[in-house]
């Protein structure tokens, strides 16, 4: 493995596109700016799964609630398949021309996608083709997600002073979650003050997505003054191959490590994220404005453990965190799952997932900074964006569709066991590795 021991690291001034040198005011501005421009991003994408119980009619209609949740899952996950494109892509244009630029050009082509859904006509207006229309503004959405997390953990690891990462891993991933919590607060806002269920279901779906588009192109204005980072300029003229394909599996090992990392993470991140609403409705059997309150207490629960786990990173190292994670994942998640498809209570339910988000966060809150510490700055970004999205497409974004699949078979505990081996099977990776705060590539360009 090219994972070798560097020298302690120092901290670095950051430039910005024209070159100057502001200090550290300026630097956790910079982390700040990409950090809320993370969260709009995320809220565009979570979205789509807090309005599914209300959207999924207009596009698929059904008398069975489960085949049409099952639709809208399986065009979330759709988008997914595409993600590996958007790592690509952006992870080129992040390693060949800038952290910045690819950051623009991403968060710009999600509001194309979220306008999109926001003008679609429905079946009732023209039929398959509101379907087509909502699969291709999802894939849009895709192809920008793919990129944005390469480019925008890049950003993070080469701005962040390098005895914090673990907490500014912490306070992006905040963000990450907090796209999410804004987007179940503005439903449970329409749900419980502006909106009767009925014109939700009818026109009120529509609004998140135009808020999103509109939030979009506020982030675009934010990242344009962004700063580029010293190690992308520091790299740029010394690595000519920057953000090549070649040049990236070269480093094979790491690609491999970052699947392996990703596996078990993303597939519980996606069953307490965007499975879990519709898991309260259908399995446990809350209604929605019940839903729609316990997640957003177990997501103010979680937003709030990140940049916690992410310090404590700093100073005991990543991999505790990590077995952390895969061991009481692999231990506790069945019972969870177990006992929340048994209750009947908002309460019970707030605290199991609680709960389980305290397990959870040992992944979370460091997971970007993980991946990009092992890649030198020529293709950090590519690395960081590929194998993640590859591995998402496959065990993340397929989540819904197969634990709906499960419960539409009548098995729906297989679905907690399926979990629980995605999550052993990161945890045999979590042994084996070697701690990336201490075997970091950050100082390394090529």
């Amino acid at each position: 493995m090219d994972s070798a021991s560097v020298p302690a690291e120092k901290s670095h001034s950051v430039g910005d596109a024209e070159g100057s040198e502001p200090g550290t005011p300026s630097r956790v501005r910079a982390i700040l700016v990409g950090s809320v421009g993370n969260l709009i991003e995320w809220y565009d994408v979570y979205a789509y799964s807090a309005f599914a119980l209300y959207f999924a009619p207009s596009f698929f209609p059904s008398t069975d609630p489960v085949t049409q949740q099952l639709s809208a899952a399986a065009v979330f996950a759709a988008a997914f398949v595409i993600r590996p494109v958007g790592g690509i892509l952006f992870g080129w244009i992040a390693d060949r021309h800038g952290r910045r630029r690819a950051l623009l050009y991403s968060v710009l082509l999600m509001c194309f996608g979220s306008l999109l859904i926001a003008v679609s006509p429905t079946h009732a207006e023209i039929g398959a083709g509101a379907a087509v229309i909502l699969i291709v503004a999802r894939l849009l959405q895709g192809l920008s997600q793919g990129g944005e997390y390469g480019a925008s953990a890049t950003y993070l690891a080469e701005m962040a002073d390098p005895r914090h990462r673990g907490f500014y891993s912490g306070v992006w991933y905040t963000t990450l979650i907090g796209g999410q919590l804004a987007a179940v607060l503005l439903l449970l806002l329409l749900q419980k003050v502006f909106l009767t269920p009925e014109e939700l279901k009818a026109w009120g779906w529509r609004i998140p997505f135009a808020i999103g588009a509109l939030l979009s192109l506020y982030a675009l204005l934010m990242r344009r003054d962004m700063h580029e980072t010293d190690h992308f300029n520091e790299a740029v003229d010394m690595a000519p191959s920057s953000g090549s394909l070649k040049a990236l599996f070269r480093h094979w090992r790491e690609l491999l490590l970052v699947i392996g990392i990703t596996i078990g993470g993303t597939s519980a991140f996606y069953t307490y994220t965007t499975y879990m609403q519709k898991f309260l409705k259908l399995s446990v059997g809350l209604n929605e404005t019940q839903v729609s309150t316990v997640v957003v207490g177990y997501l103010i629960v979680a937003l709030l453990l990140q940049p916690v786990y992410g310090a404590l990173s700093d100073r005991v190292g990543r991999k505790p965190l990590l077995i952390w994670f895969g061991v009481m994942g692999v231990l506790c998640t069945v019972p969870l799952l177990t006992a929340l498809s048994q209750t009947k209570s908002p309460w019970v339910a707030f605290f199991l997932i609680s709960g389980a988000w305290l397990i959870i966060s040992g992944y979370t809150s460091i997971t970007g900074i993980i991946k990009a510490e092992l890649f030198p700055t020529s293709v950090r970004a590519l690395g960081v964006g590929l194998p993640y999205a590859l591995t998402v497409s496959i065990f993340g974004g397929s989540v819904d569709t197969v634990a709906l699949a499960f419960k539409q078979a009548g098995h729906e505990s297989w679905f907690y066991w399926y979990a629980t081996a995605c999550i052993a099977l990161s945890l045999l990776v979590y042994l084996g590795m070697k701690d990336t705060q201490r075997h970091s590539q950050m100082e390394r360009h090529v």
